[in-house]
């Protein structure tokens, strides 16, 4: 009996534990679903903490994942079930993704003195999402940063310029940080890109271009200044705007095309769970965000071979595109010059082998193994 009980223990010390809020259908959720399929691949016993569990990749999480719901109005209001579990379960690693779960983690290990190794995993660029805002907003999300972010055993980070952002902001030693590029590209990456998108704009053709634009509708991914550039590109030529997605800034952006004089021109279907058939059919994919931390649908348009446009925000455009020598970057907000590299896009489109041999570090099978290395697996 007692050595059953402590093979148990031994089996429960190994699994491993990701903490995280599903609020919707973003790249954070895709992401960090991606990895879960991973990490089952590779034979790790895996148990998925739920912050919060809203959107469809909840219906793409493993069967093999143990799924803990913790329903916490906020991130704090959940520290106690997280202790709770932590002292139940003792795993092996706790894997975090978002801010304020990272804080939630931090302050659950601290008080409970349990061994679990804890990783942050961090996708935003905090300084550049707090541009603009007041002096008090920017020190309220600093400030967890400095105190809670070097009990971290490790923070992974999507690219240099986060990794850069947050030892700055935190006063980290850089080398505390590794820099992993999300698993964006699924292994099934070809058979969805031939999968049907059923609208009767696509596939998209020289005479009747399509561009297509993937995301929230929110201030970050300014569409906005999408809809400006696509009026500019129209007044010369013929062309079509897919924007998939949803969001609160829907209705602006609707009102936005409409008095552009381009509604006719602009469709807005919704989220599409399968965006790559979207972006295989389309003439060019344009990221028109004011900041990211690593744009996953910029690195998917690019797996899918489609030409790509994006404005050089902080951070991962530019490391992505090889600041602007593997596809064009613009500045943010700039609609005359995006709508400028929307067409030179159309008219010079890059080699879409060029652009695939770009991405090849963000397939799932490369950024699961370095995940692993990380968490001590």
């Amino acid at each position: 009996m007692a050595g059953a009980d402590a093979e148990a223990g031994t089996a429960r010390q190994q699994r491993l534990a990701v903490l995280i809020a599903f609020t919707g259908d973003g790249g954070v959720e895709n992401m960090v679903t991606n990895l879960l399929h991973g990490f089952v691949a590779e034979g790790v016993a895996v148990d998925l903490l739920l912050l919060k569990g809203r959107g469809g990749h909840l219906d793409r999480i493993p069967a093999a994942v143990r799924i803990h719901h913790l329903n916490a109005r906020t991130s704090l209001q959940a520290l106690p079930a997280v202790m709770r579990y932590l002292r139940r379960e003792r795993p092996k690693a706790l894997l975090v993704a978002k801010d304020r779960a990272s804080r939630v983690a931090l302050l659950a290990r601290r008080l409970t003195g349990v061994d679990t190794r804890v990783v942050l995993r961090m996708g935003m660029h905090l300084s550049g999402s707090l541009a603009g805002k007041s002096a008090l907003r920017r020190w309220s999300r600093y400030l967890p940063v400095r105190w809670l972010y070097p009990w971290a055993d490790a923070i992974v980070t999507v690219a240099d310029a986060v990794a850069d952002d947050l030892a700055r902001i935190g006063n980290i030693p850089r080398e505390r940080f590794t820099v992993i590029r999300n698993p964006t590209i699924p292994p099934d990456l070809e058979a969805r890109t031939q999968a049907p998108a059923a609208h009767p704009w696509l596939p998209a053709s020289v005479d009747a271009p399509v561009f297509l634009g993937v995301g929230r509708f929110t201030a970050q991914k300014d569409f906005a200044t999408l809809l400006r550039a696509f009026a500019a590109l129209r007044r010369s030529r013929p062309g079509r705007l897919i924007l998939l997605g949803d969001g609160p800034e829907r209705d602006r952006l609707e009102t936005l095309a409409r008095e552009l004089g381009i509604g006719a021109d602009v469709a807005m279907p919704g989220f599409r769970d399968n965006p790559w058939a979207w972006m295989a059919r389309s003439s060019v994919f344009v990221l028109s965000s004011r900041w990211e931390g690593a744009p996953n649908v910029l690195v998917e348009a690019m797996a899918a071979g489609t030409p790509v446009v994006a404005t050089d925000c902080p951070s991962g455009p530019a490391e992505i595109l090889d600041h602007g020598r593997i596809a064009p970057l613009v500045p943010v907000g700039d609609a005359h010059a995006l709508a400028a590299a929307m067409g030179d896009a159309l008219d010079r489109p890059p080699d879409p082998a060029r652009l695939r041999a770009a991405v090849a570090d963000y397939r799932l099978p490369a950024s699961t193994r370095r995940y692993l290395e990380v968490l001590g697996y």
